[in-house]
């Protein structure tokens, strides 16, 4: 007779003690895992560079009884933990990169943008917040004496420098049965999550230096390589699928006026729903380069950054950690909190939301893409479900002073411990029912397709470590 599941949280009475008491176990040590997400934001480490937070979070793990495995896929600050044996095989995933041009300051005001680097996306947090949700976990195994592993992986370079891509490129996910990550936001939430595809490069043009009033005629500017291209690529926009998304930035256009600069660089980022169009739409790119090299008389090579795939979801997974976060809720603000929330949403010309914060968002089987996460990659060789929480002030976006404000307080970190408590009992419902990892598993395979291999858009390149420099 065929077997149905249903996917409840109703588990036996001790398993459900031993949940209890894992969780309780997230509250009593609040206070040390804030200490440590704060402690991280403060240091600001960019990608690849990220050798105290890393450290710091591999002696967490190490202090909690977890195997460390260091420098993973070739990447120093990357490494993984891992606690118990046999199957179902959860892993967590951490980051813990800031972004560049940002000050760190936990107040309700712009004050300065001088800074070296800041917490922009809240990565201290989540890397904080797994770190603690697989010690819960393993926390539940001991007590519960269930078979299972939970393994935490620590992501370096999520901003911009796909430090999941090499792990994923490693077979560093390929004997997991499910992946669980969260991210930072403005708001709670668990539905089908989407990112776009992303593809980058550092486009360098070589020319001739001279003297711009002297002898303008020996020289070839780079510059105008630069300029060129990115005109190219301007008027490219109208012929390209209207969903796609082209940035780019002149790291370095010269030093002087009066000097035809023999070096420049601009950084270029292309996007869309699908890695096919990406990839299209990069060759073109690259194409537009190869002319303006041609056109000013210069010399263009380019390095390739990253390339991260869409987000492959699982609906099965998401509507589990939903029903999750659902029971463990939203934050409510202290006095102190909402006097600082209120200064916050003021700066963005809104009142405050504190029904937001409060609350969990409608359950949705489909989302609009509007960032790139190599969190994607992951997807595509393991079933994934990912949340998230309202580390910061509802209405705030992403990459934003005031989302670094509120990661530096208590409602950065309140939140955080909401993502713990979502990721530490989704972890358990699966490792308690592997009938659902069962069911992931069959429309993971049925939404990528039997003819499917992951194939990296980085191709064979070694990790970018120097991107940031």
């Amino acid at each position: 007779m065929k077997r149905i599941y249903t996917f409840g949280l109703a588990l036996c009475t001790l398993a459900l003690h031993a949940q209890d008491k894992a969780l309780s176990g997230l509250d009593a040590k609040a206070g040390k895992y804030a200490d440590i997400a704060l402690q991280i934001w403060d240091w600001a480490e960019m990608g690849y560079q990220e050798e105290k937070s890393s450290a710091l979070l591999q002696q967490t793990l190490k202090d909690a009884g977890f195997r460390i495995e260091t420098g993973i896929a070739g990447i120093p600050t990357a490494f993984m933990a891992e606690y118990g044996s046999g199957g179902p095989v959860i892993g967590i995933l951490g980051e813990y990169d800031a972004l560049p041009g940002l000050s760190q300051q936990a107040l309700p005001e712009k004050k300065s943008a001088g800074g070296v680097a800041g917490h922009a996306c809240g990565h201290h947090l989540f890397g904080t917040a797994s770190a603690a949700a697989a010690i819960a976990v393993k926390d539940w195994l001991i007590s519960s004496g269930k078979a299972g592993t939970v393994r935490f992986y620590g992501c370096p370079a999520e901003e911009g420098g796909g430090g999941k891509v090499y792990m994923t490129r490693a077979g560093l996910f390929d004997q997991l049965d499910a992946v669980l990550h969260w991210h930072p936001g403005a708001a709670n939430g668990a539905s089908a999550g989407a990112s776009l595809a992303n593809k980058s490069a550092k486009f360098r043009f070589y020319g001739v230096s001279a003297h711009a009033a002297a002898a303008p005629e020996r020289g070839r500017s780079a510059l105008d390589g630069v300029e060129a291209m990115n005109m190219m690529v301007n008027l490219m926009r109208e012929h390209i699928p209207q969903e796609t998304r082209i940035h780019y930035v002149i790291t370095d256009g010269g030093k002087a006026p009066n000097v035809v600069p023999d070096f420049a660089e601009v950084y270029y980022y292309a996007r869309h729903n699908t890695r096919e169009v990406v990839r299209e739409v990069f060759d073109r790119i690259v194409k537009a380069g190869e002319g303006a090299a041609l056109g000013t008389g210069t010399r263009m090579e380019y390095e390739l950054i990253n390339g991260v795939y869409e987000t492959l979801p699982n609906v099965t997974l998401q509507k589990v950690m939903h029903q999750t976060l659902s029971e463990v809720g939203g934050m409510t603000y202290t006095p102190e909190e909402k006097a600082f929330a209120e200064k916050i949403a003021a700066s963005m010309g809104i009142e405050l939301d504190e029904a937001t914060a409060a609350s969990v968002a409608p359950f949705r089987e489909e989302s609009r893409a509007f960032g790139s996460t190599d969190v994607g990659d992951v997807s595509f060789v393991v079933p994934t479900v990912g949340l998230r929480a309202a580390t910061w002030v509802p209405g705030t976006p992403a990459h934003s002073w005031q989302a670094v404000a509120a990661g530096g307080t208590s409602i950065g970190t309140k939140g955080m411990m909401i993502a713990a408590k979502t990721l530490a009992r989704t972890a358990i419902e699966l490792l308690s029912q592997p009938e659902i990892l069962t069911q992931a598993r069959m429309e993971f395979e049925n939404r990528r397709g039997p003819d499917f291999r992951y194939e990296s858009l980085l191709g064979d390149r070694a990790p970018a470590l120097d991107y940031r420099n």
